[in-house]
Order: structure tokens, then C-alpha cells, then sequence
């Protein structure tokens, strides 16, 4: 297949941008990659595989042979050994009970946020979105099947990142100390942003119609910004413009569907526009500033321990969900 040499030798920059997308552990973001860039495809689903029975029921959320035999095609590109079926089956419980807590907290995962982290894995590897997809289908694995699975981590990582901070979420002084000790070196340094959001406001009942042409606003105003007190002044001028007040955010704090617009950018630029629920948005950076003190610290010891697999908030969160759910096997 043409795209397999662009897989194999750009699984290392797809690795980055996927971590930084659906932040799930580096060694799920190696096993991800490595399966993708797999040169053999020998698992090629029949014609009949949609003609599926349900093998669990995980809280009333069926998990289908169909389902597991996508599973075990995952499993087959990357290399996995021992019962493929069980282990196939053990990890789509784990799904869905992921998927059960994501739902009954409330969170949404747009399908065009599904989309986003799809195609940006797909660039990653100097691919299309099809090309990735036919990959996928060819190897049995299934586009849908993995979007799947790229929901349930962007909900997932929401909610253990909610229930983290609202538990602190950081390392106490304690452990932070030791790990300097055991780093060396000076205190870590972060970034720190002031930001402001400015909304073109759009009701629900005129987006299809009013969009494009707030969209249009949205971006001369941007071109007029060189300074934050610039940003009210402007938005005066202007029907249905909101201006919100930020406030100071490090780095490690910023929100995920605007983290990789933000960094990088100083004081007076502005990020690019985005059409949300409100309407269509953009950033505006105040300042931004290097600083080096304990919550610095703290955040990024605190973050690398998620990123590395010892999200101890996540592990307990589905260990209550386990013991309370209703798991049928069939």
C-alpha cells in the first residue's frame, strides 16, 4: 500500500499532536501509532460480520461479536498475543463503562470534534481523512470503530480532568519536593497568558444562516487588534459582540480546543476563530510571561504523571463505576 512507508516513518510526530489531542497515556499513543503504521493488513472482516449477536451487556450498552472481532483486528495490528477474544471483549467493558460515566456526567462529544482528532492524526501521516479511513476498513478495524474509540477517550480524559481538579488534582508539597530532589536542577517554567474571549454571538436558530457572515466580522475585527484595550472599544462598534475577561492561565491550564492556538503567541496577536455553541469565538492574548514558582511546579510534575499512566483519579473512578455496574455475559 503507497501510505505505509509515510506511517512507519512519521508514527513519531503523529505521537505529539495525538497525545496533545485526546491527552491518553504515551504508551496507548505508541501502541495507537504503532498498529496504524503495521505493513501488514491480514485481517480482512467477511461481508457477514454485521450480522452480529450480543455477546455483554455493560449497564444496558451492548457490546456485539461484531464489535469484538473489530477489537480483535486492533489487537491483530498491534502485535497483541495471548486470547485475542477475551482480551478484545475485557477491553470493550472497559469502554463502555467509560462510555456509561461520560454519559451519565453529562459530557457530549460532538461528532466534529471526533472528526478533528481524526483528521489531524490522519495529516500527521501525511495522509487524507479517506486514505486513513481505507486503512482502517481494509484491515478490519473499521473507521467507525475507531472513531469509537477516539470518543471515549476525549469524554474520558474530560472527566477525569474535571474530577481531578475539583479534588486539586496536584501533588501535594510533599511529592513535589521529591521529585525536584530527584530531577535536579532549577524549578520547572511555564508560560503564563492573560486572555480575553471575544463572541460574535449567533442564536441556535440563525446559524445557518448567519455564520459565515459573523465569521466574516469576527476576522476584520481580529485584523484591527494590536493591544487588549483596544478589544472593548471595538466591540461597541459592533452588534451582538461579547467580551470576556480571562485572567491569568499557565500553559499546562489551558483549555484543550484552544491550547495549541494559544501557545506561542504574545502579547497582542490573536488566535484563529472557531465556531462554538455561542456562536464564532477567538482568543486575545494580553501578555504572556515566563514564571518559575511551586505551582509551576506542581502542575507539571502533576500533568506528567497523567500522561505516563498514573492517573490514580481515572483508575479509582473506574474501579467504583466496576463494582456498581451490571456486566452480563452471554
Amino acid at each position: 500500500m503507497g501510505t505505509e512507508p509515510n506511517l512507519k516513518t512519521n508514527w513519531r510526530i503523529y505521537m505529539t499532536g495525538w497525545i496533545k489531542t485526546l491527552r491518553i497515556s504515551r504508551m496507548m499513543a505508541m501502541a495507537l501509532a504503532l498498529s496504524i503504521a503495521a505493513p501488514a493488513l491480514p485481517m480482512m472482516m467477511p461481508s457477514v460480520a454485521h450480522a452480529s449477536d450480543i455477546k455483554v451487556v455493560v449497564n444496558n450498552i451492548a457490546i456485539t461479536s461484531y464489535d469484538i472481532a473489530r477489537r480483535k483486528a486492533f489487537l491483530g495490528l498491534q502485535r497483541r498475543k495471548g486470547n485475542l477474544t477475551q482480551i478484545a471483549t475485557d477491553e470493550l467493558i472497559e469502554q463502555a463503562l467509560k462510555n456509561y460515566a461520560v454519559k451519565s456526567a453529562g459530557y457530549r462529544i460532538p461528532d466534529s470534534r471526533v472528526d478533528q482528532a481524526f483528521a489531524s492524526f490522519a495529516q500527521s501521516n501525511k495522509m487524507s481523512a479517506k486514505q486513513m479511513a481505507q486503512i482502517l476498513n481494509q484491515s478490519g478495524v473499521t473507521t467507525d470503530h475507531f472513531k469509537d474509540f477516539i470518543r471515549t477517550q476525549i469524554g474520558w480524559g474530560q472527566l477525569v480532568s474535571a474530577r481531578s481538579r475539583s479534588n486539586g488534582g496536584l501533588m501535594n508539597e510533599q511529592e513535589m519536593v521529591a521529585k525536584m530532589l530527584e530531577r535536579g536542577g532549577p524549578k520547572p517554567t511555564s508560560t503564563e497568558y492573560t486572555l480575553q474571549k471575544v463572541i460574535f454571538v449567533v442564536p441556535a436558530s440563525h446559524r445557518s444562516r448567519d455564520m459565515p457572515r459573523r465569521r466574516n466580522e469576527a476576522n476584520q475585527m481580529r485584523g484591527r487588534i494590536n493591544d487588549c484595550s483596544q478589544t472593548i472599544p471595538l466591540a461597541t462598534q459592533l452588534r451582538d459582540v461579547t467580551v470576556q475577561d480571562i485572567g491569568r492561565v499557565l500553559e499546562l491550564r489551558l483549555p484543550p480546543n484552544w491550547k495549541d492556538e494559544v501557545i506561542g503567541k504574545q502579547a497582542g496577536q490573536t488566535t484563529r476563530t472557531k465556531d462554538t455553541e455561542n456562536g464564532v469565538e477567538f482568543l486575545v492574548i494580553c501578555r504572556a510571561r515566563t514564571v518559575s514558582d511551586d505551582r509551576v511546579a506542581q502542575l507539571e510534575f502533576s500533568t506528567e504523571a497523567v500522561e505516563n499512566g498514573n492517573d490514580e483519579v481515572g483508575a479509582d473512578i473506574l474501579k467504583k463505576i466496576r463494582e456498581s455496574a451490571r456486566i452480563e455475559r452471554r
